[in-house]
C-alpha cells in the first residue's frame, strides 16, 4: 500500500526533486564515511583525512587516499536505483537531481546536470588559486590501499591540486546550495533516497521542500530523522524500491 501511495503522489507531479545520500551508492559498493576503513587504510580515520588541515599537514597522504577512492568509484557501476532516477526524467516535466555523494554514478546512469552539494571526486582544483584541474589519467590498475601519492601542481600558479570535494569545516559550494534550495522551494514532490539526514546544511533540503508544501517520499532501509515529515516512508534498498516505484507509477512505460 505504501508503494502505491507514493506512486499516487509522484504520478501527477510537475517538478520532482530527487535528493540522494550515501546509501544509494553504497548499494553499488562505494564505502560510506561511516564504514570502517579497510586494508592498509584501516589505521586512519576517514573524517580525520577529510579536512583542510590534513591536506596541509600531509598532502601526499590525503591525495593518495582520494585517488584510491576515485579509482574505486571508477570500478563500480550504477545500480538499478541510479538507473531508475535517470528514467524519471522521461516521465515528469521537470526533474532535479541533488546528491550529497562525490561519485559520478548518477551521471553514468544517465542523469544530466546533477547538483553535487559536497563536490565531486572528478572535479579537482588548485588549492591556491581554485582553478579547475584535469582529472588524473587512470591506469586501469586495482586501487592501491595506503599509498601516498604526490598531488600534481597547478599549471597556472604551481600550487598543489586538491580533491574537488567539500571537507569538514568547509562551506558548501554557494551555487550548488542556492540551486538546491531553490529547487526544494519549487517542487511538488521531493524523493529522498539513502540519506541519514544528519549532515547539515544538506539535510535541510527535504525539510525546506516540506515547509513549502511539497510531498516528501523517503526511501531508506532504516528510520531517519525525516520519518516524521515524510508523507510516505518506503523501507528498503534503493535498487529495489526505486524501480518498483517507477513501475507502479507508470505501468508499462518504465
Amino acid at each position: 500500500m505504501a508503494l502505491q501511495d507514493a506512486a499516487n503522489l509522484l504520478g501527477p507531479a510537475r517538478h520532482v526533486v530527487v535528493f540522494t545520500g550515501a546509501g544509494i551508492s553504497a548499494e553499488s559498493g562505494v564505502p560510506t564515511f561511516r564504514d570502517a576503513l579497510t586494508g592498509l587504510w584501516s589505521r586512519f580515520d576517514a573524517q580525520a583525512l577529510a579536512t583542510p588541515q590534513a591536506f596541509d599537514d600531509d598532502p601526499d597522504l590525503v591525495w593518495g587516499w582520494y585517488e584510491w577512492r576515485r579509482r574505486l568509484v571508477q570500478r563500480v557501476r550504477p545500480n538499478q536505483g541510479h538507473l531508475a532516477v535517470a528514467r524519471l526524467a522521461t516521465h515528469v516535466p521537470r526533474l532535479t537531481v541533488i546528491t550529497q555523494n562525490v561519485d559520478d554514478l548518477h551521471e553514468r546512469a544517465g542523469s544530466p546536470a546533477v547538483t553535487h552539494l559536497h563536490g565531486s571526486l572528478f572535479t579537482p582544483r588548485c588549492a591556491s588559486c581554485a582553478r579547475p584541474a584535469p582529472v588524473p589519467e587512470s591506469t586501469g590498475e586495482q586501487p592501491d590501499e595506503g599509498r601516498r601519492v604526490a598531488p600534481p601542481h597547478c599549471r597556472h600558479c604551481a600550487g598543489l591540486i586538491r580533491p574537488g570535494v567539500v571537507w569538514f569545516g568547509e562551506a558548501l559550494p554557494e551555487d550548488a546550495l542556492e540551486s538546491a534550495v531553490q529547487a526544494a522551494t519549487e517542487c511538488d514532490v521531493l524523493l529522498t533516497v539513502g540519506t541519514s539526514a544528519l549532515v547539515y546544511p544538506a539535510a535541510e533540503i527535504p525539510r525546506v521542500a516540506g515547509r513549502f508544501g511539497a510531498a516528501v517520499i523517503q526511501v531508506n532501509p532504516q528510520p531517519t530523522p525525516l520519518d516524521p515529515i515524510a508523507e510516505v516512508n518506503l523501507a528498503g534498498p534503493a535498487a529495489e524500491i526505486l524501480p518498483a516505484l517507477v513501475t507502479a507509477t507508470w505501468p508499462g512505460f518504465s
